[in-house]
């Protein structure tokens, strides 16, 4: 069984990206590693990101394809645990993961779960153009959830923007909300093109995204790949205090608990749906 590793990145150091840390990684786990958007325009249409998405599926040559952000990281107790998931689910489209969305390293939340473990050899019709976003996987047009596919406990580490500074996060926003602008004529809830306009719609919603971070994380069981970047966090960076992120005692018992709930209960109960087709 071949894995491939597809994942993109453009001008990751400007952009303080992981980018070294996560190429490690997923050295680790693939036979194969493929970039893409590293041509990426500065000014692009929201649609772009599925067709470089795309392309790096397409350029797989894995019997399994893992499309992964930069920013993903996979443990390194796991990898052998997912070789063995991905055998065992060889019939199937894809596999799915929960996805741990870190701002702070000592917390996170189960932001989703990513059908990302894609089947390939199998399903070679599989394209990255679905959902909201216009970058999931779909087979004929129809997404793939997670009550689809089988779903593991075993995590995605996802460190959102944590070793960025403010100025980049500001210009990101910006240039992720004009890309959004472009195709769809609207900036919903990003802001606008303005960097400081984006930078303050994201951190808005950054606010209301941390009330769910109420599961704590011990740092020495971050993937060995990141630690001594978590370990290096400086004032400036977004990951070291998150530009002073608070989570209020208002609704925490309940965030509490439906965290949980996701983490323990999730896969079972999607398994569960899958096995009775309900």
């Amino acid at each position: 069984m071949k894995i491939s590793v597809a994942t993109t990145y453009t001008d990751p150091v400007k952009r303080q990206d992981p980018w070294k840390e996560a190429l490690a990684c997923y050295e680790d786990l693939a036979d194969e590693i493929i970039v893409t958007g590293q041509d990426w325009p500065y000014d692009f249409s929201w649609d772009y990101i599925g067709k470089t998405f795309n392309e790096g599926f397409k350029k797989s040559t894995g019997d399994w394809v893992l499309r992964m952000d930069i920013d993903y990281f996979i443990h390194e107790n796991d990898m052998n645990k997912i070789k063995q998931i991905l055998l065992k689910y060889r019939e199937y489209p894809a596999v799915c993961f929960p996805q741990y969305q870190f701002f702070l390293p000592d917390r996170f939340q189960l932001k989703t779960r990513l059908c990302i473990a894609l089947n390939k050899k199998k399903y070679p019709n599989i394209e990255l153009n679905g959902g909201g976003d216009m970058c999931l996987a779909t087979i004929d047009s129809k997404l793939i959830t997670a009550r689809d596919v089988p779903n593991t406990s075993i995590p995605i580490y996802q460190y959102d923007s944590m070793f960025r500074n403010k100025k980049v996060i500001a210009e990101d926003r910006s240039r992720f909300a004009k890309a959004w602008f472009n195709y769809f004529g609207n900036f919903e809830d990003r802001g606008g093109s303005d960097p400081e306009k984006a930078y303050n719609a994201w951190y808005k919603s950054v606010e209301t995204k941390f009330q769910f971070h109420t599961n704590k994380f011990n740092l020495d069981n971050h993937p060995k790949y990141i630690k001594s970047k978590i370990l290096d966090l400086k004032e400036d960076q977004f990951g070291h205090s998150g530009f002073g992120l608070k989570i209020y005692k208002e609704n925490f018992i309940r965030n509490f608990l439906v965290g949980k709930k996701d983490i323990y209960l999730g896969p079972k109960i999607n398994n569960l749906r899958r096995t009775l087709n309900f």
